[in-house]
């Protein structure tokens, strides 16, 4: 990390890497492409993505996954790393291509989507360990769901609304650690949000199993506390309680969270805009990570900014793979920055974010990719 001498807010960081983003091309284009979202990526000073396969068609087969692949090669500005889907069409009932798959994709995952069959999650994990892939598990028991969406908490009940209780989650979490232990394969959860989930993989990393997690910044900085009559705050999963986000904060300062990532899930305005029962799941985050993470964990004294980027960069990089060159690869933010978080800033196409009108610090200024220059700040179209 550096300073520069003559303006002492400014810090060089190592480019971040998010291994969870959905970039919505092939097949959903009105919602972003791939130039729009690696262009927001790189406004928030991020050089490498990896991209989930939740699309149309889904990345099951090499013909399937070229499509993709040639969209990245056209139109994306940092390095986009597609995940190859662990069954066919994401529809959880035979596996995919996984063998041919395998050299050209970053791991293997069904998220948007938790696979049901606890004997087809242990196929797939045999078939990757082979391969010497990381399986990466969106952890959701359909039974478990009820209809729910919104945390089955005190904001539900007190508003009507039906809730996704946390044992929807952790309950796969633990079949998975369960197979884990079985088969030895690499194993990450994506997007952890409740303490019990917290607790098994801890538990999980005590034992020596291969596993890893992340979580995102809207499960380290808001609870269901905090929930509006808003679609910007219905995501899956579902805002927490507050005992939830004290777990994943400890998790995260102990080691048992491994990572950040945003799951960048751009919807366009009208699916966002039909309340919290009715609007798509799903809000966007590239461009706020940085500074919500700096301005709630950061400035408040909880973790150090060397501790940040170890979750924003380097352990992304080495769980995943990524390869980043330090000298080629990095973003100059403005630490002492402070502004308004304001949808209209940014570059991506979706615009739904649970931190707007939040007072952050730390603006990305300049963000250069393979020693070019992918972002930089003007000055133009911003507040503060």
């Amino acid at each position: 990390m550096d300073r520069a001498a003559s303006r002492p807010n400014i810090v060089r960081l190592p480019g971040f890497a998010d291994v969870h983003v959905h970039f919505r091309e092939p097949g959903f284009s009105y919602k972003e492409t791939m130039e729009s979202g690696t262009r927001a990526a790189a406004h928030g000073g991020y050089c490498a993505v990896c991209a989930m396969p939740n699309l149309n068609p889904v990345p099951d087969s090499p013909a399937h996954l070229r499509q993709e692949l040639e969209i990245i090669e056209k139109s994306a500005l940092i390095p986009v790393l597609p995940y190859g889907a662990i069954t066919v069409g994401e529809q959880g009932e035979q596996l995919a291509a996984l063998e041919e798959l395998a050299p050209f994709v970053c791991a293997f995952s069904d998220d948007g989507k938790g696979l049901q069959s606890g004997e087809l999650m242990r196929q797939a994990m045999l078939r990757a360990k082979a391969l010497g892939k990381l399986v990466a598990a969106h952890c959701e028991d359909n039974e478990l769901l009820r209809g729910g969406y919104i945390h089955d908490g005190a904001y539900a009940r007190a508003h009507g609304h039906r809730g996704i209780c946390s044992e929807s989650e952790w309950r796969q979490v633990e079949r998975d650690l369960a197979l884990v232990r079985e088969t030895g394969v690499s194993y990450h959860v994506c997007h952890v949000s409740t303490k019990e989930s917290v607790t098994l993989i801890r538990q999980a990393k005590a034992e020596g199993l291969d596993v890893s997690c992340e979580t995102a910044p809207h499960y380290l900085v808001l609870c269901e506390d905090e929930l509006q009559e808003d679609g910007r705050f219905k995501m899956n999963p579902p805002l927490r309680g507050r005992a939830d986000r004290e777990a994943l904060l400890e998790g995260l300062l102990d080691g048992t969270v491994d990572m950040i990532a945003t799951d960048h899930a751009p919807h366009s305005a009208e699916e966002k805009g039909r309340g919290l029962e009715k609007s798509a799941m799903g809000v966007v985050g590239l461009e706020t990570a940085f500074p919500v993470l700096y301005t709630a964990l950061v400035r408040s004294g909880l973790m150090s900014l060397e501790k940040l980027v170890e979750k924003l960069h380097t352990n992304p990089c080495r769980r995943f793979g990524i390869r980043l060159d330090p000298e080629r690869d990095y973003t100059l933010i403005d630490l002492g920055s402070a502004y308004t978080v304001d949808p209209s800033d940014f570059h991506s196409m979706g615009k739904s974010s649970p931190f707007t009108g939040m007072e952050v610090y730390g603006r990305v200024i300049k963000t250069v990719c393979r020693g070019k220059t992918v972002y930089e700040d003007t000055g133009r179209n911003r507040n503060g």
